[in-house]
């Protein structure tokens, strides 16, 4: 049987050992907000991934959602940043950062001068979450406050920061960047019809809906270039309170049409199986593809199995596993020899500060050699 996981890809020139990317994960893990060594450890055990996709960094501080996540808007941010790419090219990885706004879905407790967040609309997201602070100050999930819509100055203005945080992530060593455009953040709300209610050129028909995610595309690749740029959406996606529309299929295939006439290095499908919404529609990925020709990334529960039978499919280029990288540092090399996985424990996805549950996961090697030292003394 042919393991199509482990073929190398050539990815608009950039070589990647195999098909396992290891999908963007929050992990809220940075205090300060700034990368550190342990941050540079995690990502670094993880360089046997053909391609690791960052955890969402915020491209400025009233971008955030959630605390502890290391950011990409100030020099100490860059420069931890840089150790981390560093450390993950030693161990032979490659790294895209992902170019996170979280918009409506916020906290003031997050915003500079504890502003009201902001989105293309003023109604408030209830049924999502922000990691923020509680009125004791305490961390934990809360109900994201009623967002102020943003004006068309300040749309523009997110599109040159959007270009900046992409040349300070290259600057800083990544092989790229990859437009967060899924999950019912910034540019996911102002695609969504239901939600989007503008009445200016970023709202009402598909093309003006789409124009804000595509005007910073644009930006993006006329700053680093086409091939080192990713975007990640999530067609018919439900998280962060977004809702059905009526010309849903239409606003996803007119976004392929665009999406191939640019060519980024990836378009990167965010099903949302795993945050407990529906999938996408069965042949939407194929419908997909008949519009949209490069290469073409999915997240959304896989596994080894799944995983080789959608690239066998021919519909996928690349597989993105998120979870099963956590407790699995060597996830490629723990499959292609057919070892048994880790569990993850769910209580340590988000924090606590520290290693527990980051960066404590054993390889199977170093799990094997403290089993075999402790069978010795007994």
């Amino acid at each position: 049987m042919t393991h199509r996981l482990f073929e190398p890809y050539d990815m608009g020139g950039l070589t990647l050992p195999n098909r396992v990317v290891m999908a963007p994960m929050t992990r809220a893990r940075a205090e300060g907000e700034v990368p550190d060594a342990l941050t540079a450890r995690y990502y670094s055990q993880r360089a046997g991934a053909g391609l690791i996709i960052s955890e969402g960094v915020p491209i400025s501080r009233a971008g955030r959602g959630f605390l502890y996540t290391p950011g990409l808007f100030t020099a100490e941010q860059a420069e931890g940043w840089s150790r981390v790419t560093e450390a993950v090219h030693a161990a032979g990885g490659r790294i895209f950062a992902q170019l996170w706004h979280v918009g409506r879905v916020s906290h003031h407790s997050l915003q500079p001068e504890a502003a009201a967040p902001v989105g293309p609309t003023d109604e408030r997201a209830v049924n999502a979450g922000s990691f923020a602070r509680d009125a004791d100050g305490n961390p934990g999930m809360i109900t994201p406050d009623t967002p102020r819509a943003l004006t068309t100055d300040e749309i523009v203005d997110l599109v040159s920061d959007f270009a900046r945080a992409a040349r300070t992530a290259i600057d800083a060593g990544f092989d790229g960047v990859e437009i967060h455009a899924a999950n019912g953040y910034l540019f996911d709300q102002f695609i969504n019809g239901a939600l989007n209610d503008r009445e200016d050129q970023y709202g009402g028909s598909i093309a003006n809906r789409l124009r804000f995610p595509l005007e910073t595309l644009d930006a993006v690749i006329a700053e680093i270039g086409a091939d080192k740029v990713g975007i990640r959406i999530s067609p018919f996606g439900r998280f962060n309170d977004l809702a059905a529309f009526a010309d849903e299929g239409e606003t996803w295939v007119t976004m392929a049409g665009e999406l191939e006439a640019r060519r980024p290095a990836y378009v990167h499908l965010s099903d949302q199986l795993t945050l407990g919404a529906e999938k996408m529609p069965d042949g939407f990925a194929a419908s997909f593809c008949q519009t949209y020709g490069g290469t073409l990334i999915a997240a959304g529960g896989f596994d080894q199995a799944t995983g080789e039978a959608a690239l066998a499919d021919g519909e996928l280029d690349l597989i993105a596993m998120g979870r099963p990288f956590i407790a699995n540092p060597d996830l490629v090399e723990r499959m292609q020899a057919g070892h048994p996985l880790a569990e993850a424990n769910r209580e340590t996805f988000y924090g606590p500060i520290g290693a527990r549950g980051y960066t404590d996961y054993p390889t199977y090697a170093e799990q094997q050699a403290v089993q075999q030292a402790q069978e010795s003394e007994a």
